[in-house]
């Protein structure tokens, strides 16, 4: 079973964003799948302070990251990146359980 990882664009990017924080040793990242979106699961990507008793972290490079048990299966073998083009710059997963995904890549389907 291949488990949620994070790219190097994505480490030093949430690395960078925590070091800015009042109090980056206890700020991390929270990625959730939440129902909604326009294909029915939608990702969020929040800074948090605190982590719940259930919750997985993920550290790499200086990065720390929080998942939930639920979040966590349906990120199950995805990765969580960090885009920086011309039109813009953005978390992306990538995420090989979608059937399929919106445009913008916020919201997807299961199969």
């Amino acid at each position: 079973m291949a488990e949620f990882s994070i790219s190097p664009a994505a480490a030093a990017r949430i690395a960078e964003i925590i070091s800015q924080q009042p109090h980056p040793e206890n700020t991390a990242l929270r990625v959730a799948v939440l129902a909604g979106g326009c294909n029915g699961f939608q990702y969020q990507f929040k800074l948090v302070q605190e982590r719940e008793s259930d919750d997985h972290l993920i550290e790499k490079d200086g990065a720390r990251v929080f998942v939930d048990p639920t979040s966590l299966d349906l990120l199950e073998g995805a990765e969580l990146d960090f885009v920086d083009k011309l039109m813009g710059a953005h978390f992306t997963v990538k995420n090989p359980n979608a059937a399929s995904s919106c445009g913008c890549g916020s919201s997807f389907s299961l199969t």
